[in-house]
């Protein structure tokens, strides 16, 4: 077999004709003899070029509006010979089967045709089947023939046709590329067949399409390597869609850390001006004022010394006096639906701050699934989207809370989802006075909040901590009332939390002893 192979006969069948000029070009200076199905035959003909009807090839017209065309003896034969082969080799001659050396294919657009809400019969229309079946056959017999299925390809296949033929390293890397290309094609279309037409959260078998969008210098450490992955076909709209106006490319800890601020941002997309600041994945400081400006100061002063070298997310347009206050210390990424003039020029003076505009915020209900690899396997579950509203809070304590302490209890409750567990949340006035991440235990989380509401009433010579008449979220029960009690001591007033605990009654003692309101949620926001 030789390395470098002549292209001598072509078969195209392209949904995306976008390219196709420049393909018949190359393929008629260099001899080639094309074989195309339907609609790409027309629009080779419309430039002028020679084309041969597939049907033509076969000897059969192309029937059940276009199902069956390509499905046949003289196309897969001439693509799975093995040229050297003389058995193959005679069947060929027997049977007339000339060889093709090179497919070139656009499958249908199936996802495209998902994503603009196409009734059921269209959308199964759009699941192709010659063109996978023509794909896997060319791919599998790359020795002899190459197999086209990324418009990128283009120009190395021209001067690979310009050059006398391809060598058998561009078409392993051809055929490699158009396995994944079925496989992600397959995986679609199960995926849509499970959780749009069957409704099934978890099938019993579960494939991802993925595609690589972004090599990264290294992963959460410089030993590691990572890259970013955009699923295949119709997604909604997040991180890894921003728009990146300036600054370094993201790194996997960027990209992480802003994810976790335009989730944690988009549960406020219908408040009023309001900022988050998330160091590490977890928030350490959120507030929502009357202007962006006013926001982000609150949600700074919750705890400035994490802020520096954060990630900002706002869920309004950036203006000018916003920009000018988040610039005023380093910050590693902002994120935000928009920015206008005066913030952009700003911005700008920052040259290694990433800017990234996403546009309409994601829907914080919206359904979907997680994913984590553990060793030996992957656990998936729905995405935590549960939101509580004051109509489905049960109050457990002879005070029910205040007006104001349901705002502020509310306001904690929906930071604490996003807060690494165990969370605690202290909330005044519709900004974090405390948070409390990550820690084994409920009491060490609500001190650690407190020490830091503390901390920024010294930084910023208030006369008394925040925490100081606040309203205290935690995302699971007490266990105990000594976390409770712990929060009475930095000076609380009313706690949310879900209930549940065996010792419920002994923490509502402790509640009612210290003249808390407490309200029961029902639902946990474990975050690990």
């Amino acid at each position: 077999m030789a390395d470098l192979l002549p292209i001598r006969r072509a078969l195209l069948s392209l949904s995306d004709k976008g390219r196709l000029e420049e393909l018949v070009d190359a393929l008629t200076r260099n001899g080639v003899e094309i074989v195309s199905t339907g609609g790409t035959a027309a629009k080779i003909r419309d430039y002028g070029a020679v084309v041969r009807d597939v049907s033509d090839l076969t000897g059969f017209p192309e029937m059940m509006d276009g199902r069956v065309k390509t499905l046949h003896p003289k196309v897969h034969g001439g693509l799975l010979a093995v040229r050297d082969n003389p058995e193959h080799a005679g069947a060929m001659a027997e049977h007339d089967i000339g060889a093709i050396d090179l497919v070139i294919v656009n499958l249908y657009p199936f996802a495209q045709t998902v994503a603009k809400g196409a009734s059921r019969d269209e959308i199964i229309e759009n699941i192709d089947i010659g063109g996978p079946s023509m794909v896997r056959s060319a791919a599998k017999n790359h020795a002899f023939v190459a197999i086209v299925t990324d418009p990128e390809d283009y120009p190395e296949l021209i001067a690979a046709l310009d050059s006398g033929g391809t060598d058998l390293a561009f078409r392993k890397c051809l055929a490699a590329k158009a396995y994944a290309q079925t496989a992600a094609y397959d995986s679609m279309i199960a995926s849509w067949f499970a959780f749009a037409d069957q409704g099934q959260l978890f099938p019993p078998q579960l494939s991802f399409a993925m595609y690589r969008e972004e090599e990264l210098r290294y992963g959460e450490n410089p030993h590691q390597k990572a890259a970013f992955y955009a699923p295949a076909g119709p997604s909604a709209k997040g991180i890894g869609q921003a728009r990146q106006v300036q600054g370094k490319e993201l790194s996997y800890n960027n990209y992480n850390d802003a994810d976790a601020a335009l989730e944690l941002i988009a549960e406020f997309h219908d408040a009023d001006p309001t900022c988050v600041i998330i160091k590490h994945a977890n928030p350490c400081g959120v507030a929502t004022a009357a202007t962006l400006a006013h926001a982000y100061e609150a949600a700074f002063q919750c705890d400035s010394v994490s802020a520096f070298g954060g990630i900002v997310a706002v869920n309004r347009p950036l203006d000018s006096a916003t920009a000018e206050a988040i610039t005023s210390i380093f910050t590693e990424v902002v994120v935000a639906p928009d920015a206008d003039d005066g913030a952009l020029a700003l911005f700008a003076a920052k040259k290694n701050l990433r800017l990234l505009l996403t546009g309409e915020l994601p829907n914080p209900t919206r359904p979907g699934l997680t994913a984590k690899s553990i060793a030996g396997g992957w656990l998936l579950q729905s995405r935590d989207n549960g939101r509580i509203l004051s109509s489905d809070l049960q109050v457990a304590t002879r005070r029910a809370p205040t007006e104001a302490e349901t705002r502020d209890l509310l306001f904690a409750w929906t930071v604490a989802k996003h807060v690494k567990s165990n969370a605690i949340v202290y909330a005044r006035d519709g900004a974090t006075a405390g948070i409390g991440a990550g820690q084994m235990n409920r009491r060490d989380s609500a001190r650690i909040a407190a020490a830091k509401a503390r901390e920024a009433a010294e930084t910023f010579g208030w006369g008394k901590p925040r925490t100081i008449g606040s309203a205290v979220a935690s995302d699971a029960f007490f266990p105990f009332a000594d976390g409770l009690l712990a929060v009475v001591e930095a000076g609380a007033t009313a706690v949310i939390q879900p209930g549940g605990s065996m010792h419920d009654a002994e923490v509502i003692a402790a509640a009612d002893d210290a003249g808390l309101a407490m309200v029961f949620t029902g639902m946990r926001h474990f975050r690990h």
